[in-house]
């Protein structure tokens, strides 16, 4: 298999991927689903009660406008930053070894985030506050704090006399497991096609609309070379102007304009949430499927000797 990378930014990436199957491709696919491990916040500790009065005499409670389990939710999607050199699986950590799980935890596998936001005072102006996951301070390295595009996710309001304070715990997990855990989400794929011209008088009517593609290109015969149009782009971009024009798309005598399927080709698309790039992603999810059929061989091996 080869992959060019057709477009990508920091959460976004579209491949090609060649001289392969429907098979691998989806194996791939299904791989970024379930298997590729990242950080996700498992379990979160309220801290209740009621604060000692401040100086201008006021008391704050321990409530909010949500209950502690959906504001738990809304943390455990929270992307959180992963390392994969720095941590372990909870279950691989040596320090776990011999304690019940609800006892497990060590810097090699977890990462606390502790949060602490107080509503307004009866003077202030504003009736509420609103507590976002860029409150959440990191108890350890900088580069584990709230990556900054998801700084604005909101968790829960506070209203006067109320705060909000607790200690949320992230560690390694896959998405087979929970959601939470899943990497990336809207991964499709679909086969490269190329845009071939088939009648030049009937897609003659077509042409004289002068429509824009790509970078202010026009759709005319002459982006059409002997083997027609092969840019994914632009292929996209000429399939929808035919939508625009016909009903049947891509039937000669309608639009003089045909899309063939390319063998062994596939485009392939996802988006993260932030927690790794797209490229590790992609990187990662190959070698969780190399150790799947690798152990796969081993276990032949010893089947059949």
């Amino acid at each position: 298999m080869k992959v060019k990378i057709i477009s990508q930014n920091e959460r976004d990436i579209k491949l090609l991927l060649s001289e392969t199957t429907v098979s691998n491709v989806n194996s791939i696919r299904r791989s970024i689903m379930t298997d590729v491990p990242k950080m996700a916040i498992s379990k979160v500790r309220f801290e209740m009660g009621v604060k000692e009065p401040d100086s201008n005499g006021e008391r704050f409670e321990s409530l909010s406008a949500l209950p502690d389990e959906v504001i738990a939710h809304r943390l455990a999607l929270i992307p959180i930053p992963t390392y994969f050199e720095d941590f372990v699986f909870p279950e691989d950590d040596p320090a776990n070894q011999g304690l019940p799980e609800d006892k497990w935890g060590s810097p090699a596998s977890r990462i606390i985030y502790h949060c602490s936001v107080q509503g307004p005072g009866k003077e202030d102006e504003d009736e509420f506050k609103v507590v976002y996951a860029g409150d959440l301070n990191v108890l350890g390295d900088s580069k584990l704090e709230i990556p900054e595009h998801c700084k604005e996710i909101p968790i829960t309001l506070l209203s006067k006399g109320q705060y909000i304070e607790f200690y949320a715990y992230a560690s390694l997990g896959r998405g087979n497991e929970h959601a939470k855990w899943a990497p990336a989400a809207g991964i499709g794929y679909y086969k490269n096609t190329k845009a071939v011209l088939d009648d030049k008088k009937v897609a003659k009517e077509i042409f004289n609309l002068k429509i824009k593609l790509n970078d202010d290109q026009i759709l005319n015969e002459k982006i059409f070379g002997k083997d027609g149009v092969t840019d994914i782009d632009t292929v996209e971009a000429i399939r929808k102007a035919v939508l625009h024009i016909e009903k049947n798309v891509g039937s000669v005598g309608e639009s003089g304009i045909t899309f063939e399927e390319i063998p062994g080709e596939f485009v392939f698309h996802y988006e993260t949430d932030g927690a790794l790039s797209p490229v590790e992603v992609f990187n990662r999810a190959c070698e969780e499927l190399k150790m799947k059929f690798d152990s796969i061989n081993e276990q032949l091996e010893i089947a059949l000797s």
